[in-house]
């Protein structure tokens, strides 16, 4: 059973990197997904922040390789891919999904993200580079990009705020999930994936929503130093 998770991992860690084959690529909600049309919303990042999944796909597939060849029959591994798989078996259609419905999208990425989560905190200290890293940099990344799909799908349907106000609250609660995560499997990798997000926010907004940039830079500002601050422990973990 524990080589078959294994193996059930690799394919759906291969399907996932090539589902953009099939479905496209996806950088926000259409205007016309939504009744209130949400045209360039202010907690989206930037369009060249996307590429990020490049990493993400390839770091990925790298890990259920290795995992396959090296940890077919670990226990530790096997921890961690279940929920693994189930955050990919959701992801592979979550494209197509996205370009249907709004609401089912921002469901389906919450579930996403809660599962990878989980997988990040089931990651054993040992091969950081082979299954804590890539699982860091993949929940980390969902992590920012749930409440961009949450809060544009509930400015998008005029619930209580706009685009504008609704971003302060995604910063906000991307936050609050990012650093209790990082109380629980401090991961580097996990936060330079939400501060990319972080920051392609600033370079989507600008000076035009001084605002919301503040805010974004003041996350990254408190990533780093939560990041400095729990260095020691990670060294003393290694």
């Amino acid at each position: 059973m524990t080589k078959a998770l294994g193996y059930l991992t690799l394919v759906l860690t291969l399907a996932f990197a090539a589902s953009p084959l099939w479905s496209g690529d996806f950088a926000g909600f259409t205007a016309d997904q939504l009744p209130v049309p949400q045209i360039d919303p202010p907690i989206q990042p930037a369009s060249y922040a996307f590429a990020i999944w490049g990493p993400i796909y390839l770091w990925l597939a790298i890990s259920a390789i290795y995992g396959v060849i090296y940890r077919a029959a670990d226990p530790a591994w096997d921890a961690v891919r279940v929920p693994l798989c189930i955050s990919l078996g959701v992801g592979v259609p979550w494209l197509l999904i996205a370009q249907v419905s709004a609401v089912w999208a921002t469901i389906t990425i919450f579930i996403m993200t809660a599962s990878a989560i989980l997988a990040l905190i089931r990651t054993p200290a040992r091969d950081r580079r082979w299954l804590r890293g890539p699982v860091a940099l993949y929940s980390g990344w969902l992590t920012a990009a749930s409440f961009v799909s949450l809060c544009t799908t509930l400015a998008g349907y005029d619930v209580l705020l706009n685009g504008y106000h609704w971003a302060f609250v995604g910063i906000i609660g991307a936050l609050a999930v990012t650093i209790a995560t990082y109380a629980r499997a401090a991961t580097p990798v996990y936060l330079f994936a939400v501060i990319w997000a972080l920051i392609g926010i600033c370079a989507n907004n600008g000076m035009q929503n001084f605002l919301v940039t503040a805010t974004a830079l003041t996350g990254i500002v408190v990533l780093i130093c939560i990041m400095a601050m729990w260095a020691p422990r990670i060294n003393q973990q290694t």
